[in-house]
């Protein structure tokens, strides 16, 4: 069994999105809002820019835990607040940063606290992975 402590960092990572992602995404999911490819609307509907989809961004933040796991069977539960969006820039794209550390201890397993942010600003508010132990 994996020998952690309250607040010890289990994982870090950066994700590059771009436009391409955002299409992929979207072919993926079926979710083709023009937000996330069309600067006009974006704008049109007064945002700063196109947006990236918030499942991906969530999905992007919970990454580094399943490969810190090793398996994704082992995540229980994963709950996030959308706090701010990724906006993908057409040229520059975007970069999702995440930190991943203990939060708690319980019986079988953790809660793992993510810390995800584009930029300086934090986009996902009391991101928590809750996850079982591999033996």
């Amino acid at each position: 069994m994996m020998e952690l402590e309250v607040g010890q960092v289990v994982a870090e990572a950066s994700y590059p999105l771009t436009r391409d992602s955002l299409v992929r995404y979207a072919g993926a999911s079926g979710d083709f809002n023009p937000i996330h490819y069309r600067d006009d609307v974006a704008r049109n509907v007064g945002l700063p820019g196109v947006l990236a989809h918030g499942m991906l961004t969530m999905g992007t933040a919970v990454q580094p835990v399943v490969e810190w796991l090793g398996d994704p069977g082992l995540v229980r539960d994963y709950q996030v607040r959308f706090t701010r969006p990724v906006v993908v820039d057409p040229e520059l794209g975007a970069v999702i940063n995440v930190s991943a550390k203990v939060g708690a201890l319980t019986d079988d397993g953790a809660r793992i606290d993510l810390t995800v942010t584009f930029g300086e600003q934090t986009v996902l508010g009391k991101a928590q992975v809750l996850v079982a132990l591999p033996k």
